[in-house]
């Protein structure tokens, strides 16, 4: 059986991880946590590279990060709905998991999957903590769950984490999903030539690094207030 882990993050696609919070995910690696990932669907249904290709892309990424523990539930790929029976899927994951800390995308987006992957994992999170559901194991519900909002750079983000000396590392695991980057000029605004990624991805974190007055940062959201214990020590200058 896999061992608890402290952090999993939950996303609609193979690739979605690295390219929200890959630096946050790799972070919390190098800090010694343990850290999964959770993939709803095998990515089937996108326009580029098949289920087998981005499975074995998904391993690449997940070893450059060191990950713990990588699953795929293969839900329908641009098909995830607001279904019981996939919440509770989810819900039996977290409770073999026992994570303290849950990563969702956050509610709303252009794309379907990303947003309907952050409101079933919520919902997800609350069923493994009710005893008398059709799941195995011991209820168990996460400390804290954090919405990644890089899909989404209009959401004022409620903190962001300083990944300037992972980023590099992260741009490599995004890399290993070579069949989603193309060369051709008609597809690079879905999908970037390989030469461009760099560019728009330090583009992104940048844009949320200088917030904190960091190179590189990316963005999350919570829905509940922080608790600060000492404000003479409070990170960020005001002014």
């Amino acid at each position: 059986m896999t061992s608890e882990l402290d952090v999993l993050s939950i996303a609609a696609h193979p690739d979605d991880t690295e390219l929200t919070c890959g630096g946050t995910v790799i972070k919390m690696v190098e800090a010694g946590y343990r850290v999964g990932l959770l993939d709803l669907t095998a990515g089937e249904a996108g326009t580029r590279g098949n289920a087998e290709l981005r499975r074995s892309e998904a391993a690449q990424a997940a070893k450059i990060m060191g990950i713990a523990h990588r699953e795929n539930l293969h839900l329908p790929d641009a098909g995830l709905e607001d279904r019981r029976e996939d919440k509770l899927k989810i819900a039996q994951e977290i409770r073999d998991l026992r994570p303290k800390t849950v990563i969702l995308p956050y509610w709303e987006g252009r794309h379907p999957d990303h947003y309907t992957a952050g409101r079933i994992g919520y919902e997800a999170c609350f069923y493994a903590g009710l005893a008398r559901l059709p799941l195995a194991g011991a209820p168990h519900r996460p400390h804290k769950i954090i919405y990644s909002t890089l899909y989404v750079p209009s959401v004022r983000p409620t903190f962001v984490v300083d990944i300037t000396a992972q980023f590099e590392k992260k741009l490599k695991a995004i890399l290993a999903y070579s069949s989603q980057f193309s060369d051709r000029q008609d597809m690079q605004n879905l999908f970037p030539a390989r030469e461009d990624l760099h560019e728009r991805v330090a583009a992104l974190a940048r844009h949320f690094g200088l917030m904190i007055g960091v190179r590189y940062g990316e963005p999350f959201v919570t829905t509940e207030v922080a608790a600060v214990d000492d404000i003479v020590k409070m990170p960020v200058r005001s002014i």
